[in-house]
């Protein structure tokens, strides 16, 4: 799957649980109406309804529901960018300046990437972890 649909899809959903959902929501209609104009009216009550099932998820401890709906929604994405390969940079714009700033800093590092390099010689070791990394080895 295309990594900018599945930090979308995360992100969105993560979003939508903010105070200030708005803002993803009509960064996500914008994208859609100028995409599929034929399917906005449908999204934007997708969007409402995946809200209410994201907070009462949150409400109810049900991380499980949250990852559903994030996957739902990430193949969404992923069929839209299929369908129009040129939006890649749109959605990694919306993502960027919409929805990522709405996440809580867990969140914002779920749907963020890493990029690490390493090189080692002779008997030397590199150790390299996104997140936390434990070493038993002496």
């Amino acid at each position: 799957m295309d990594p900018i649909a599945l930090a979308a899809g995360t992100a969105l959903v993560g979003a939508l649980a903010n105070d200030a959902w708005q803002g993803a929501r009509t960064g996500m209609m914008a994208l859609w109406r100028r995409v599929r104009p034929e399917q906005a009216e449908a999204v934007d009550a997708e969007l409402a309804e995946t809200r209410a099932q994201v907070l009462a998820a949150r409400a109810a401890g049900e991380s499980e529901t949250e990852q559903a709906l994030a996957a739902d929604w990430q193949l969404r994405l992923q069929a839209l960018l299929r369908a129009n390969p040129s939006v890649a940079a749109e959605l990694r714009s919306l993502l960027d300046t919409r929805l990522t700033p709405l996440l809580t800093a867990d969140e914002g590092f779920a749907v963020g990437s890493v990029g690490m390099r390493a090189e080692a010689s002779g008997s030397g070791r590199v150790y390299q972890a996104g997140r936390d990394q434990h070493i038993t080895e002496r």
